[in-house]
């Protein structure tokens, strides 16, 4: 059988690292080319909000099937084969003529990044052991945050020298090498290794029914579900538009600014896992980290939807830090079932995460457009502090969920659970 002793982390890591560095970049470029998808096509926020989302909604379409996928056929071939979707949809992307176009190019490349995170998890948990997967997914994490750094000045610059279509072409090669890269680095999984590769359908539909049921499921879910969202959906599109419009910056400082809450969002994965893998070994659960996290990242997003300080730069620097609290209870989940099942818990988790986080993404210009536009062209500040209130108000109520769901936290805290 396959032992992680046996295999260099590189040729685990490297690869799938790769792969999620390009979804991430996927998943934010639109920050940053909005003002030219806005020019060239005339949309609303409610436009830009939807084709920008659509990335989430087939992303999250595919996560139970991608579950059973990469539990039955594992991350190697899982990641490798998506991958090619996702280059196809950044061709559409880049050629396209009219928003349908877009949202066609852009919902391909969510199914094709869908198993970008999920495979990593999946794969590490297959050949890491149990007690560093904290760390190791803080890694993770963070390779997508230098994706999302990626996609800030650099793109940017890029722009100076092609559009936003030259981005998208090579966004698409970068995609295909990706792709080959998994295919041929990642180990093959031995024979036999987990039960789910020989299991049929019925039971892989049964081990989605036993995550589903599980109150430990569903005690951390929807606190994690809400903090998750709530940072998918702000940072990967109205993040940028908010500087610009409240925040009153220029377009290039708006990339700067971008660039470092990516560089946070980069600290952040990186030290979630460290203090957590540290705390570890002084009796303090990840949960207990992730759970303080989400709540210190929801006094972040007050501060910004109702303008309690003018420090602009320092508390979406917080946002982007304490916006990767929510990650820790991926892998806090994962070992509360049996391996074969680590699949479909993370995607289980991540399909309600991308389904709440298209549907924030789109509400949020929906809520925007409420409001008239600026005589500068830019959309009120009144409607970026509704949408932000709003879906601050839905992880409060999450919070209070976590508190009275005893039998949830009850089993959560059952070493059997």
């Amino acid at each position: 059988m396959t032992t992680s002793a046996s295999i260099p982390l590189f040729r685990v890591f490297l690869p799938f690292a790769l792969g999620y560095f390009l979804s991430y970049l996927y998943r934010v470029v639109n920050a940053v080319i909005a003002p030219d998808l806005v020019s060239e096509l005339g949309l609303q926020a409610s436009d830009l909000g939807l084709l920008t989302s659509a990335y989430f909604l087939t992303f999250a379409a595919f996560q139970l099937p991608l579950g059973i996928l990469l539990d039955h056929y594992g991350p190697r071939k899982t990641e490798s084969a998506l991958l090619l979707f996702a280059a196809i949809g950044a061709a559409a992307f880049a050629l396209s003529e009219s928003v349908g176009g877009l949202i066609f190019g852009r919902a391909l490349i969510g199914l094709g990044v869908s198993s970008c995170l999920m495979a990593a998890f999946k794969a590490y948990s297959i050949w890491v052991p149990k007690e560093r997967l904290p760390l190791v997914n803080g890694f993770q994490m963070a390779a997508g945050g230098l994706g999302a750094l990626t996609g800030t000045v650099p793109v940017e610059i890029a722009l100076s020298v092609t559009d936003w279509r030259g981005v998208f072409i090579w966004l698409g090669a970068a995609t295909i090498f990706a792709s080959a890269f998994i295919f041929m680095a990642v180990p093959k999984r031995a024979e036999g290794e987990h039960a789910a590769m020989t299991s049929g359908l019925g039971q892989q539909i049964s081990g989605v029914r036993q995550v589903f049921t599980s109150p430990a499921f569903w005690w951390i879910a929807p606190m994690t579900v809400a903090s998750q969202f709530a940072f998918l959906s702000i940072q990967s599109l109205w993040s940028g538009p908010w500087l610009r419009d409240v925040g009153g910056l220029s377009r290039d400082a708006a990339a700067e600014h971008l660039m470092f809450i990516a560089a946070s969002m980069v600290a952040g994965f990186i030290l979630m896992g460290v203090i957590a893998d540290r705390l570890r070994h002084m009796g303090i659960k990840p949960v207990t980290i992730a759970i303080t996290g989400m709540c210190i990242y929801m006094a972040v997003q007050a501060a910004i939807a109702f303008r309690l300080t003018d420090a602009v730069l320092p508390l979406w620097m917080a946002f982007g830090f304490f916006g990767t609290a929510g990650i820790l209870p991926y892998a806090a989940l994962t070992q509360k079932f049996p391996a074969h099942l680590s699949g479909r818990v993370n995607t289980g988790l991540n399909m309600i995460v991308f389904i709440c986080a298209f549907i924030a993404q789109w509400a949020t210009g929906a809520i925007i457009d409420l409001w008239p536009a600026t005589p500068s062209g830019g959309y009120a500040p009144e409607g970026y502090r509704a949408a932000f209130a709003s879906i601050l108000g839905v992880q409060v109520v999450a919070l209070v969920w976590l508190v009275l769901y005893r039998k949830g936290r009850d089993a959560f805290a059952h070493p059997e659970a």
